[in-house]
């Protein structure tokens, strides 16, 4: 639970049940407040909201309105199954709708050679940077329609981990790659939201402002506030492993030592040691870029 209330754009104050009615409109209401469901009713989308919802994201902004992306509407039961034992996450076979946003090509190439013009963005990283914008886009714009109509949703980044095996579940072609999975339902329950670092620490004013040790400190200490990792034998075996891995044996006893006095894991040794090894998550680059490569993008080489 927040602890204490939030802030909105304006400065108002917004209770624990989110019962101030004091936002400009309903659009900045869902933004402000929206949070990520991860626990959905077993209720059907009608296929008019739903058609509704992904039409309001094909008309986001994209570069040169060329729309280089797809969207796999998946409701398939065996499917889902499937797409949540890829993304490492079973909570997400139990949500109504999936909806896979990939960067394609494909299509686009396709356009070109009907059309008898040459086409070279599969190889062009700036293209492949681009593409990507657009498909976050896309994939937020249909995220803030949804809410406006009562659903919940949440992002699933991990479809990267086994986007080779997603190709194939989803029969993609050369040239189109999945880049991000959105649940999508009505919401059994819906968390409140999650606390932010504020317009201070992220906005600069015409040039990058530097924020002393101690706002930085301060500030991540308030969004995290609520998390709290106890000490316990496997969590410092583990965290002695990423850091020895990293730093050496010694060094790692030493910063052990200081977590064992300390008698809990701050949130960004939560965070890098325990949730997001960084022993590990510069591990496997290679195999990422011959996903890519495989799929047909060769901008790498």
């Amino acid at each position: 639970m927040v602890k204490e209330p939030f802030l909105t754009f304006d400065g108002k104050l917004v209770d624990k049940n989110l019962k101030d009615t004091g936002f400009v409109n309903e659009t900045l209401r869902h933004l402000f407040t929206r949070s990520s469901v991860r626990d959905f009713l077993p209720k059907k989308v009608p296929e008019d909201v739903l058609r509704s919802i992904i039409e309001a994201g094909l008309h986001s902004p994209s570069a040169g309105n060329l729309q280089p992306y797809s969207i796999i509407r998946v409701e398939d039961e065996g499917r889902k199954l499937l797409l949540a034992e890829l993304c490492l996450q079973k909570f997400i076979s139990k949500a109504p709708v999936l909806l896979v946003f990939c960067i394609d090509f494909h299509r686009l190439e396709r356009w070109s050679r009907l059309s008898e013009a040459p086409f070279t963005a599969s190889e062009s990283f700036r293209h492949f940077w681009v593409a990507f914008v657009d498909v976050s886009i896309c994939a937020q714009s249909i995220c803030v329609a949804a809410e406006s109509l009562g659903l919940g949703s949440v992002y699933i980044g991990t479809i990267i981990e086994s986007a080779d095996k997603v190709r194939d579940t989803l029969k993609l072609p050369d040239k189109v790659f999945p880049v991000i999975l959105l649940c999508l339902g009505y919401p059994r329950s819906r968390p409140l939201p999650q606390k932010k670092l504020g317009y201070d620490i992220i906005v600069s004013s015409e040039v990058y402002h530097e924020p002393s040790d101690e706002e930085l400190l301060k500030a991540f200490s308030e969004k995290y506030e609520r998390i709290e990792v106890k000490v316990s034998d496997e969590r410092l075996k583990l965290a002695e492993e990423v850091y020895k891995n990293l730093f050496g044996e010694d060094k790692a006893k030493f910063l052990i030592e200081k977590i064992r006095s300390a008698g809990n894991f701050n949130p960004a040794q939560y965070y890098f040691l325990l949730h997001y090894r960084a022993d590990i998550m510069c591990r496997g680059n290679s195999i990422f870029v011959k996903m890519l490569e495989k799929a047909g993008f060769n901008f790498l080489k």
